[in-house]
């Protein structure tokens, strides 16, 4: 009688690439989670492929950072090389990348800033719009917007469909709480803030009002696909935004922090 099923086919998996890694290597704080050298990657691909997960979400680990983040569009990026790895021992399942500057800023923040220390909106998601075509160029079937920057999605159209890549969707990162939440994959990650917050551009906890118009607004400007993140911990925006976006898939991100919960629980028992 059951009308929902979940399968492993529903799933994606995170996967960490790091260009300061020479063997897989754990991740303190989220056990059983390791970061993966670029010439190991096929090994969780294949891991993940036994399993029947239906895709994989690529966050790189660059070797180098500066205030702009440049390695997230370079073209011999550490997630660029992995997504192409990933591609030449043909992995048969959705490629997602992660579209955002945080891991590749030497400040940790997830765009560009002014002297004063803010990010500045419109100077970022050009540079987002790069990445994603970087991204795209090198193999990804979906690029994930998580930046929060108002327009990312649009500028991200416009760049992938001026390169010819009108086939690549995009699944916005379109409603994500500011949460402490994300503690572990910031360690996992190395992109925590130097200083101050991402409260400015992600969502205040409970400011739920606003969920539904940060949906519309990425679906206005061009989102294939939604997300609510933190999954757990925002079930009623997860069932509002299906009921008000009907047509969309929608994914839940089970965040960092969440897994590493009940990988606590278990571990006691």
């Amino acid at each position: 009688m059951r009308r929902h099923h979940v399968t492993p086919g529903d799933l994606v998996l995170p996967v960490f690439v790091s260009e300061v890694d020479s063997a897989p290597t754990p991740i303190a704080s989220m056990p059983g989670v390791d970061r993966w050298p670029v010439d190991r990657v096929e090994e969780i691909a294949r891991a993940a492929d036994d399993a029947g997960v239906g895709g994989l979400l690529i966050f790189g680990i660059p070797a180098r950072k500066d205030g702009n983040g440049s390695e997230a569009w370079s073209e011999e990026g550490i997630a660029q090389r992995g997504i192409r790895a990933l591609r030449a021992v043909h992995y048969g399942g959705a490629v997602i990348a992660d579209v955002c500057l945080c891991e590749y800023t030497d400040h940790g923040h997830c765009g560009v800033l002014d002297d004063g220390g803010t990010v500045r909106n419109d100077e970022t998601i050009s540079l987002l719009g790069r990445t994603a075509a970087s991204l795209a160029r090198a193999g990804a079937d979906v690029v994930a917007p998580s930046a929060m920057m108002d327009g990312m999605v649009g500028a991200i159209r416009r760049d992938l469909d001026g390169e010819g890549f009108r086939d690549t969707a995009i699944l916005s990162y379109s409603v994500k709480f500011a949460s402490a939440f994300y503690g572990p994959f910031r360690d996992a990650a190395g992109g925590a803030p130097a200083f101050g917050d991402r409260r400015a551009h992600q969502m205040d906890p409970a400011a739920d009002h606003d969920a539904m118009r940060e949906h519309a607004e990425d679906v206005a400007e061009g989102a294939d696909m939604l997300m609510v993140k933190p999954g757990l911990a925002y079930l009623d925006v997860v069932r509002r935004t299906r009921d008000r976006f009907p047509d969309h898939p929608l994914a839940a991100y089970n965040v960092s922090g969440e897994y590493t919960m009940v990988k606590a629980a278990a571990e006691r028992g």
